[in-house]
């Protein structure tokens, strides 16, 4: 890496402020490693959480237009770099098929342009974190930034719905047998543990009506990773690691069952790095990782 980090404009999303502290701050201390700093939109929304799933629903791209706006004007003022990166796959996915739209279709821009009174070129792309990591820093390079070794841990990655899908608008990777976070975990070392449930729905927002049913597909999910032989998960999806994790509070639903971690995927990459955790909220995890990490001889907190 160069020795002045590449500067990205990085929007954060809610959750990143609230629940998921320790995805975002695993995240930069990574990228500072790496060699890019995610440097934060200063004016930033709520890009809405979901993609208006009617055609002619314009108002509902209002709320991204305005982030693309922002990440727009900071790279055509401050010479940064022309991508958005993100780490919530609800605003990567929100972001992404906005910015898909809009190349697809000139005059709904020119619509919700004029309604915001804001231009939006259309120069800016939408880029989440793992994307990076693939493509521009490179898997093959990630690896030699390695300092654990990470042989003994089993990881399964959980890719869920919104990183990969609708294939056509996100384009990240095969929506039904990706690679990705597959070839990411190989990077860093660990037995990647390859299970059928992997692109399976865990519910979603579907918790705040009826967690038994999110009880009942967190189960079916890591059932089937404990099955192949995982002993941990790794996700990109705030809401995911949120139900995987805490529904194994349900003691009837998991009686089978020991407790299996689920970490952010920048919170592995940063026991990879040999990076102090302290910041990164592994404490907050209902099932708690350490004693994993202790177990394996990796005491991130020390070094």
């Amino acid at each position: 890496m160069s020795e002045k980090p590449v500067r990205i404009p990085y929007y954060p999303g809610c959750t990143m402020k609230t629940k998921a502290l320790g995805f975002e701050r695993s995240a930069m201390d990574c990228a500072e490693v790496i060699g890019f700093e995610m440097d934060e939109l200063k004016d930033w929304n709520c890009c809405g959480a979901s993609y208006p799933l009617t055609k002619d629903n314009l108002m509902g791209l209002t709320a991204p237009t305005n982030i693309l706006v922002e990440a727009e004007r900071r790279c055509q003022k401050e010479e940064v770099d022309p991508n958005l990166i993100t780490l919530c796959v609800f605003c990567y996915n929100t972001l992404k098929r906005t910015e898909y739209a809009f190349g697809q279709d000139k005059k709904k821009l020119e619509t919700v342009n004029a309604f915001l009174d804001r231009k939006y070129e259309g120069s800016i792309r939408v880029i989440h974190y793992l994307e990076y990591l693939r493509d521009v820093i490179g898997f093959d390079n990630l690896a030699k930034m390695v300092k654990t070794d990470m042989s003994k841990y089993k990881v399964a990655p959980y890719y869920g719905c919104l990183l990969l899908k609708p294939k056509k608008e996100i384009g990240l990777d095969d929506p039904e047998d990706p690679v990705i976070m597959h070839d990411f975990l190989d990077a860093l070392g660990c037995k990647v543990i390859d299970f059928p449930a992997q692109v399976d729905c865990c519910g979603s927002y579907l918790v705040m009506r009826e967690p038994k049913k999110v009880s009942k597909l967190s189960y079916d999910i890591l059932a089937d990773a404990n099955e192949y032989g995982a002993e941990t998960l790794v996700t990109a999806c705030p809401l995911c690691q949120s139900n995987l994790d805490q529904s194994q509070g349900d003691k009837v639903q998991f009686a089978d069952l020991d407790g299996m971690p689920v970490l952010y995927f920048t919170q592995l990459l940063a026991v990879a790095f040999g990076l102090d955790t302290k910041t990164h909220q592994l404490e907050e995890h209902h099932i708690d990782p350490r004693p994993l990490f202790e177990a394996n001889g990796s005491d991130s907190e020390s070094k």
